[in-house]
């Protein structure tokens, strides 16, 4: 009966556990010149926004960072990895129903860092249903998804963080 009980009370431990993803656009990014590749870096209201991030998310128990390869992706992510000391985990230009399953197979708090045109898919994928509709604008770096997720249910909230 004790063991049954013991059994009972870590299965409901377990089950009443969640995690949270967050997701995020790369930062700011500086203005490509004529001359320079693609591939550019943070601008310096992008630098100060992926401090604000890892200001917000310093108490959150981050155990897993993604970001795409990119220079953008990567300094986005950089300050909150650094203060959890974590590696960041890169993934490619596209979030594929393979990459979204393995996210979910973590169960742990994470940050997934994309761009304007892979966020919904992140974000959607994870929440199992469409909640952002599309790409997100080109002028938007503000936005702060965070998908909830306990058992089989998930919530999803839009916040909005930096200046």
């Amino acid at each position: 009966m004790k063991l049954s009980f013991l059994y009972l009370s870590i299965l409901l431990f377990l089950t009443s556990c969640g995690h949270t993803y967050y997701v995020v656009r790369h930062a700011e990014k500086a203005t490509q010149s004529a001359n320079m590749s693609s591939d550019v870096s943070l601008n310096e209201k992008g630098k100060q926004r992926a401090e604000t991030l890892k200001e917000l998310l310093g108490n959150k128990k981050i155990a897993h960072i993604y970001s795409t390869p990119t220079i953008r992706t990567m300094s986005t992510a950089q300050p909150t990895a650094d203060h959890f000391k974590l590696a960041i985990e890169k993934y490619g230009p596209v979030p594929d129903s393979i990459f979204i399953s393995k996210l979910k197979t973590l169960q742990k708090n994470t940050l997934v860092v994309g761009h304007s045109n892979t966020v919904d898919n992140l974000v959607n994928g994870l929440a199992g249903n469409k909640v952002v509709p599309g790409d997100l604008h080109d002028s938007v770096y503000n936005k702060l998804f965070v998908i909830k997720v306990k058992g089989k249910k998930s919530t999803v909230n839009i916040k909005t963080y930096g200046n």
